[in-house]
């Protein structure tokens, strides 16, 4: 099963995954991994991570992934939890490391491996595209290609959460009538 949860900036996106991976464990007494994207690249982002390292159980087992998310679920026990955080990390990540890579490709490789697990996975991103158009070239195509990333997960996940002051809206399954 994968659970997709997208969300603004400091939405709440996060510790809804965390509360929802946390009561899953609890029901179904499995190991969590928790998959961090995000890179220390200055005072600010170091004290974001430390936050998400405070928030978490010291229990759950830690990969680092700022670039390698596809080949890091792939390899991946398959019993386990694992809540990715977050893919909007991980394509700023490629976009400065890697700019001119097929990124329809990569998009390609990261749900099929995360289709391949039988296990519960969780996917935290944030949603770029509820806000102007940017002026600069660079966040223009960040904002296209995080579009496309999060509609690609969309359309592989079992659920779609949607996150806005800290409150929880189910996008897909769609409510019955």
């Amino acid at each position: 099963m994968i659970h997709f949860i997208l969300g603004g900036a400091r939405s709440g996106k996060s510790r809804y995954a965390q509360q929802w991976v946390s009561e899953r464990c609890q029901q179904t007494q499995q190991d969590v991994t928790y998959i961090a994207t995000a890179t220390v690249t200055d005072a600010q982002m170091e004290k974001r991570i430390q936050r998400h390292q405070q928030d978490r159980p010291a229990h759950w087992k830690l990969i680092e992934a700022p670039y390698t998310l596809p080949q890091a679920v792939a390899t991946h026990n398959n019993d386990d939890i694992i809540l990715i955080d977050c893919l909007t990390l991980w394509l700023n990540n490629l976009l400065f490391k890697h700019p001119q890579q097929d990124f329809d490709a990569v998009f390609s490789q990261l749900t099929t491996a995360l289709k391949s697990r039988t296990g519960t996975t969780v996917v935290v991103s944030n949603e770029v595209g509820l806000g102007i158009i940017p002026m600069g070239e660079v966040s223009r195509q960040f904002v296209d290609q995080a579009g496309w990333l999060n509609q690609a997960m969309a359309a592989t996940a079992d659920k779609v959460t949607f996150v806005a002051a800290g409150l929880p809206l189910t996008l897909k399954p769609q409510p019955s009538l």
